[in-house]
């Protein structure tokens, strides 16, 4: 089947939507029937198995492409379907690992078959991060430990029991969320470690899950000094996305971008930073909302891609990512 540009576009986006109910969202459902990527649940999208399902159903019934039905379930505070529980049901990685890594794989082993059984093939886990900072706001618990091999440890045998019972396992957030000291959902957190801290503490676990298979990689809107010398967030970085991780650590992957909805970038440009991520190596933007500023984004994509050669061959190449990727998981 023949796609048109703004079908390829669309496919580069994971969105959310408003209540519990998708077919109340007329955007969505508008962008789903045009080639969505795929859909990104909340806890304010899930309230009951049955519900759940019947959402899940239903995109994949109104999409033009079968898309990525995705969740960030990782267990503890950023654990989405507690509605269905009547509170949180699995441990967070920290807590989980100080039960030891049988326990780890159980609860991973759970985890995935629960969310089989609501239609998810992608989540935004493991979390790779090396959590070095004790103050750190938005890592903490979420980290298997405070050194690499910790958690390499846990992090790897989580990534394997996804990709063996078919959901793919999205690490993240690279290269490195570990150090931070704010909270990136409100601003840009800045990391000043020299290059070999980074390489040995924090970049360690990402290297070791490419290396056992890791198909998708989540970046990050943290600037890292060490290889970037104007502020900018990794997402938006060439350095990073690119010559680090694609090249460095030979990643072939997919490459997401963190909510494009956050503080750190939300407050840049509204639609430069899209075309930007772009030329850095995303392929995939998450987008929690469905909004009319959504759709002037992919409007504003498309007229720049007319008259850019090089947006223009990334989008293709992103899509082409994108349904490898699907046709990987069987998803298409």
């Amino acid at each position: 089947m023949m796609y048109s540009l703004r079908n390829k576009i669309n496919q580069l986006f994971i969105v959310g939507y408003e209540g519990d109910d998708v077919e109340k969202c007329e955007i969505f459902k508008e962008l789903a029937k045009n080639g969505l990527g795929g859909a990104i649940f909340f806890t304010k999208n899930i309230f009951s198995a049955e519900q759940f399902k019947k959402n899940t159903d239903k995109i994949k019934e109104l999409s033009l492409i079968a898309p990525f039905l995705s969740i960030d379930q990782e267990g503890g505070r950023v654990e989405r379907t507690e509605n269905i529980h009547g509170g949180k049901k699995y441990l967070s990685a920290k807590d989980a690992a100080a039960k030891g890594l049988e326990f780890v794989k159980k609860q991973t082993e759970e985890l995935c078959e629960e969310l089989l059984s609501f239609g998810i093939n992608m989540n935004f886990a493991p979390v790779l991060d090396t959590n070095t900072n004790p103050k750190n706001p938005i890592i903490g618990v979420r980290a298997y430990g405070d050194c690499a091999e910790e958690v390499v440890k846990f992090a790897i045998p989580v990534l394997k029991i996804h990709k063996k019972m078919g959901i793919i396992p999205v690490g993240k957030h690279f290269p490195g969320h570990g150090d931070t000291a704010t909270d990136s959902h409100l601003e840009m957190p800045i990391v000043k470690l020299p290059r070999e801290e980074m390489a040995e503490t924090h970049l360690k676990p990402f290297k070791i899950a490419i290396e056992n298979g890791l198909e998708a990689i989540m970046v990050s809107h943290v600037y890292y000094t060490c290889y970037d010398e104007t502020p900018c967030p990794a997402s938006l970085s060439e350095n990073v996305t690119t010559n680090l991780l694609k090249n460095e650590l030979s990643f072939r992957g997919l490459v997401l971008s963190d909510d494009m909805v956050m503080g750190a970038v939300s407050d840049k440009n509204p639609f430069e930073i899209y075309i930007k991520a772009l030329k850095a190596g995303i392929n995939v933007f998450l987008y929690r909302f469905s909004d009319e500023n959504l759709l002037s984004i992919i409007d504003f994509i498309e007229q720049t891609a007319k008259n850019d050669v090089e947006v223009f061959n990334k989008i293709n190449q992103s899509f082409e990512n994108v349904v490898e990727l699907k046709h990987t998981y069987k998803i298409l």
